[in-house]
């Protein structure tokens, strides 16, 4: 009996020892590994990355947005004059590409940040509008035809975002809301048949800083290392002269220091 106590001592001492060599890995501590895990990642600190979108644009264009180069129109004599119709919305749908630039700071499993977003996209939506004339006579000759258009051009956008959310493994679900400046360039022209009694004014550019609003939501997976994914729908809301809401869907790839 005095054997097996000593032989099981001998045995314990030797495990203990064993263990005692072994590395301290990381799956022993339940801490964060590389690539996809079942633990919490450690999203603090700063970031960057690319990012390319998708999406749509609707643009209220005021209905007598021409309504100031119209009345250079002066119809030939005897003609009862241009039938000039109203202006709609406007709709685009394109893509673009852009970075963003952030810090996040975390709490456990909460995560609350800044971030500064760019995106450059090719939205270009067009309202027009036809007016025909016809020959009260007999309403079926055309006396005259009068067209009118505005492109509503937006091009760039920088926005600086709030961020919050929560960390569920190597997922990082979030909110984001925020505020920003974009470039808009309005390109209007009117175009009659026949040709007005005297030269009128028939195109016109501007362009101009417009400010505007942006929210959304989207999630960041950590693919290994600093290394991770976006997925993200952005809402923005330009306010200016013509008002433009736009949806898009992004996706991107960053990397956290």
């Amino acid at each position: 009996m005095r054997g097996v106590v000593v032989a099981a001592a001998m045995m314990a001492a030797v495990s203990g020892a064993r263990a005692a060599d072994m590395p301290d890995l990381p799956y022993l501590r339940g801490s964060f590994t590389d690539g996809l895990t079942t633990a919490n990642a450690n999203w603090q600190g700063v970031y960057f990355g690319g990012q390319a979108d998708w999406g749509s644009v609707t643009s209220n264009v005021p209905g007598g947005l021409n309504s100031d180069m119209q009345a250079t129109f002066i119809a030939p004599n005897g003609n009862i004059g241009y039938q000039f119709r109203p202006l709609g919305q406007a709709h685009s749908i394109n893509s673009g590409l852009g970075a963003f630039v952030g810090y996040n700071s975390q709490w456990d499993d909460v995560i609350v940040g800044i971030e500064g977003n760019y995106i450059h996209d090719g939205f270009r939506p067009v309202a027009s509008s036809t007016g025909v004339q016809f020959d009260p006579a007999d309403n079926l000759t055309v006396l005259s035809i009068a067209s009118s258009s505005a492109v509503v051009r937006l091009s760039d956008f920088g926005s600086l975002r709030l961020r919050g959310g929560y960390v569920i493994g190597c997922f990082l679900p979030y909110l984001f809301f925020g505020a920003g400046l974009g470039g808009q360039t309005v390109d209007r022209a009117v175009v009659v048949t026949p040709a007005p009694l005297r030269p009128a004014w028939t195109t016109d550019s501007k362009s101009r800083l417009v400010y505007g609003y942006t929210a959304g939501v989207g999630f960041d997976v950590l693919l290994t290392g600093g290394l991770f994914a976006r997925l993200e729908y952005e809402y923005r809301r330009v306010t200016a002269d013509i008002e433009s809401n736009v949806n898009t869907a992004r996706i991107g790839l960053g990397y956290k220091f």
